[in-house]
């Protein structure tokens, strides 16, 4: 007698549902951990003698690999969740020149200043506005960092036409450090990553958010000329 087929796999939102509620449960038992190292560097607030001073640098070691863990379970949780969208009509100019709002000061301080360029009458877009503007956020930062000394972020707004339907698309362009060809294939796998404290998930949940959409997502870089993304969604039918 043949053994039993396995049982199906769980719908991709139970699986959501399960790993969010786990790494819930994980980030509850790190803040406590971390909650309990804090108290306890109170106990060696002013050392006084070699061993308190080494008690004091792994506590604070410690410390550090806790808001790591936690920083990681925030990321995973957004990982997770990121196909469940709420999308309304919504102009593309206005959740962009948000994000560019917000994060323009502080680029300014890292040298580098941020242009947005929409088209005159780009249809609108069905989006869910938080999850896009995370997205966008992602590209953005990510887009900053590889410009250590400075230079420019550049995003376009531009309709795109296709025999089946119309494409809002969003180019994110960055004079940055550009990306090895070898790592471009690698590049939206989660957990995979090029930076020394990275976890690998942001252009994970960018491109998982995307294609919840409907869209797509596509990158060009050459190392020490900087890197695009362009991101392509479905104009919202009859606008």
């Amino acid at each position: 007698m043949s053994d039993p087929s396995p049982p199906p796999a769980p719908p991709t939102t139970e699986l959501a549902e399960v790993a969010g509620g786990f790494i819930h449960e994980i980030k509850n038992r790190v803040n406590a951990l971390s909650l309990n190292v804090q108290l306890l560097a109170e106990d060696f607030e002013t050392p006084e003698t070699p061993r308190e001073r080494r008690a004091v640098r792994r506590i604070e070691r410690l410390q550090g690999e806790c808001q790591k863990l936690v920083d990681l379970a925030s990321d995973f949780m957004r990982f997770a969740r990121a196909q469940t969208i709420d999308p309304e009509a919504t102009p593309l100019d206005t959740v962009v020149s948000r994000v560019v709002d917000f994060l323009s000061p502080t680029a300014r301080q890292q040298k580098v200043e941020i242009t947005w360029y929409p088209a005159a009458d780009l249809p609108t877009v069905s989006l869910d506005r938080d999850l896009f503007e995370l997205c966008l956020l992602n590209l953005m930062l990510n887009a900053e960092q590889a410009m250590p000394d400075g230079g420019t972020l550049t995003l376009i707004g531009r309709l795109e036409r296709a025999a089946d339907r119309d494409w809002v698309c969003l180019d994110v362009i960055d004079t940055g450090q550009g990306i090895a060809a070898d790592q471009l294939p690698k590049l939206f796998r989660p957990f995979h990553t090029t930076k020394a404290n990275g976890h690998g998930l942001g252009l994970a949940t960018t491109r998982k958010i995307v294609l919840a959409h409907g869209g797509t997502i596509d990158v060009q870089s050459e190392p020490g000329r900087g890197t695009k993304f362009t991101i392509r969604l479905p104009a919202t039918p009859g606008a």
